[in-house]
């Protein structure tokens, strides 16, 4: 998996966020096709579709200034991702007991850490992409949904792109990111356990805010 893949899917639901950018090379010819079966499906689809629209048209704009890319990014992600929930997951048994306050500090870390690190790579590469709806089912024990969704390139195999999405505050939210079957939320689980059988959420978080340790998406 690509560093750009992890970029554009939690920028579209989020950050992280994380298709197949640096695959894809020109716009496909058909129109964006949809099978949505509800408005955990629409919302992927028009948000997909909207982030897309905006890197292409702005990237003049984003490329001169990084602090609008910053913005548009940080604002996309925090209006469609389930941040502290997402945290929880990538914590998992290292997050049990702890405070809320610990819980939204790593969160934001970690959001901020993506940013950072892959935030610009979606200026390099053609963004030019199609999304696509294929199913929409229930996750188990009440959990949510997963929307399975596929980016449409020419030239190449649609890139698989599936969102689980909850309820959050009467809204849907996504919580996990799977490009290709690679999960967002077990990517970063794995990369933090030793950090985290060493050292406090705290100390963690901090040092992700800090740069001395980055949240890395690289998948071999």
């Amino acid at each position: 998996m690509t560093r750009s893949l992890i970029a554009i899917a939690i920028a579209a639901g989020l950050f992280a966020g994380v298709p197949a950018l640096a695959q894809a090379q020109q716009q496909p010819t058909r129109a964006a096709a949809g099978q949505a079966q509800g408005e955990p499906s629409r919302l992927v689809l028009e948000n997909t579709q909207r982030i897309l629209n905006a890197l292409e048209t702005r990237r003049a704009e984003f490329t001169a200034n990084r602090g609008t890319l910053d913005s548009f990014l940080r604002d996309e992600f925090d209006t469609i991702f389930d941040r502290d929930y997402a945290a929880r997951q990538v914590l998992g048994r290292h997050g049990r007991g702890a405070s809320e306050a610990d819980i939204q500090l790593f969160a934001q870390a970690l959001s901020e850490s993506l940013l950072s690190r892959y935030g610009g790579s979606l200026l390099d590469f053609n963004v030019r992409l199609t999304p696509r709806i294929r199913s929409e089912s229930e996750l188990p024990r009440g959990l949510g949904v997963r929307v399975a969704s596929e980016l449409v390139r020419q030239g190449g195999d649609p890139v698989p792109v599936d969102y689980l999405m909850r309820q959050s505050g009467g809204q849907w939210k996504v919580f996990d990111v799977q490009v290709e079957g690679v999960s967002f939320v077990s990517t970063f689980r794995r990369q933090f356990d030793t950090e985290l059988q060493q050292k406090s959420i705290r100390q963690v978080a901090n040092e992700l805010r800090s740069g001395r340790l980055q949240a890395d998406a690289d998948v071999d």
